[in-house]
């Protein structure tokens, strides 16, 4: 049945991409590291094309660039690369909160309503599984606790759009902050760890807390790369 085929090539495609994502954001493939189609498809046993495409979505993600002669490579992002892309997601998040302030549908609802408790509710457990991730320096863990936190407050806005630009900008970031946070042998207390209070604020519909709890923790960690690169 060709359905079948084409389900099955899809779900590799993803499987592929997803642990190629992980390898990248643990900072087990560094910076710089080149590899082609058939290196990685001959390391995970399958034929080239769904390991073409998966490594195409990457690129498409920032996680890879693609080399024309080489196949594709892990990008070496500055600290000036992050600059930006903490600007980028700064735009982002500050048109989120002053749709906050406006009354945007999405918050209509009073905080006590049951959904929107729930949903909170939620985003705060992904926040405190961050933190004690940041606390113990574990930063895999965090990484993936943090971008599953963002990911689901985007989401409260309602605008899957929106929600799945920022998780790129986030996922960029990461992948652009590893390199240069593995340099720490010791990551406890380096990290910043506000999540809770971010949803606390937006619980409370405070724009301004919120966007202040944001700013800081982009400061926080441009500043630890700044001494990372200079140091």
């Amino acid at each position: 049945m060709p359905g079948n085929g084409a389900v099955t090539r899809s779900t590799l495609r993803q499987q592929i991409a997803d642990a190629l994502r992980d390898e990248v954001l643990a900072g087990r493939l560094r910076p710089g590291r080149a590899f082609t189609v058939r290196e990685i498809a001959d390391q995970y046993g399958v034929s080239a094309t769904p390991v073409r495409e998966a490594l195409v979505d990457l690129s498409a993600q920032g996680i890879l660039e693609a080399d024309q002669h080489r196949g594709f490579r892990v990008p070496e992002y500055s600290v000036a690369d992050y600059r930006n892309m903490i600007e980028a997601r700064g735009l982002v998040t500050d048109g989120m909160f002053q749709a906050l302030a406006e009354g945007h549908p999405a918050f209509h609802t009073p905080p006590e309503d049951p959904r929107t408790a729930a949903a909170l509710t939620t985003v705060r457990r992904r926040g405190e599984e961050a933190q004690r991730a940041a606390a113990a320096g574990d930063l895999t863990i965090l990484i993936g606790y943090d971008l599953r936190f963002w990911r689901e407050l985007s989401a409260l806005f309602g605008n899957p759009y929106l929600a799945d630009f920022l998780h790129r900008l986030r996922v960029q970031s990461w992948v652009c902050a590893v390199q240069y946070l593995l340099r720490l042998p010791d990551l406890r207390g380096r990290l910043w760890a506000g999540h809770t209070e971010l949803v606390d604020a937006l619980a409370r519909r405070d724009a301004e807390t919120a966007r202040t709890i944001v700013a800081a923790s982009n400061t926080q960690t441009l500043t630890l790369l700044e001494h990372l690169t200079n140091g």
